[in-house]
């Protein structure tokens, strides 16, 4: 019932760094696109603190992530969310690793669209993974990597972080951080502005 994602193993420590920066000290986190549940299993280890609420539109990922999360205390059932369509639970912040070019632009916008709804002033949505930049030369592995998604599913594919922060802008959000990763990958934060 378990599944694995080899990569969660690798960037969880990197991505925990960023998060411990970044997430309020109490409240609740909202992981759009859990997958595995790896990441939420570990980041509630991590920060006990914080109420963790995974999420996935896929059943299969629904099983693997209450699976790993069971009997971790901060941790609520996941809820089945389609980041395209469906509403989103408030929270004091949002976290989304690896879904933005794993799944149809729309799932973006309207991750970005929930997320708007989801956070109060000042909270934070954090994206994590590869994308394009107009100013950073894009590595031959994240070159790879789009072609392949792209034969996979013609929906998928890197982003332009550019075109992510236009519409993220547009949602009242406000670019507070780019932190450069390891494998080529990067968290964005944003911050919901205090005029929302």
């Amino acid at each position: 019932m378990r599944r694995h994602a080899p990569a969660a193993a690798r960037n969880r420590d990197p991505i925990a760094a960023v998060l411990a920066e970044e997430l309020p000290a109490s409240g609740h986190v909202l992981e759009i696109a859990s997958g595995s549940g790896e990441h939420c299993a570990f980041f509630a280890g991590r920060f006990p603190g914080l109420i963790w609420q995974p999420s996935d539109p896929d059943a299969d990922a629904l099983a693997s992530i209450a699976d790993w999360c069971a009997g971790l205390a901060n941790v609520r059932p996941p809820l089945e969310i389609d980041a395209a369509s469906a509403a989103f639970p408030a929270a004091d912040a949002i976290l989304c690793v690896n879904m933005v070019h794993i799944s149809p632009w729309e799932a973006t916008l309207g991750l970005l669209a929930g997320a708007g709804r989801a956070l109060g002033p000042g909270a934070p949505l954090i994206l994590y993974g590869p994308y394009f930049r107009d100013t950073v030369e894009t590595a031959p592995s994240n070159l790879a990597f789009d072609i392949d998604l792209r034969s996979r599913n013609p929906a998928w594919g890197l982003r332009h972080l550019e075109e992510v922060d236009h519409e993220a802008m547009a949602r009242e959000f406000e670019p507070a951080r780019l932190v450069e990763m390891p494998a080529n990958n990067i968290i964005r934060v944003y911050r919901k502005g205090r005029g929302a």
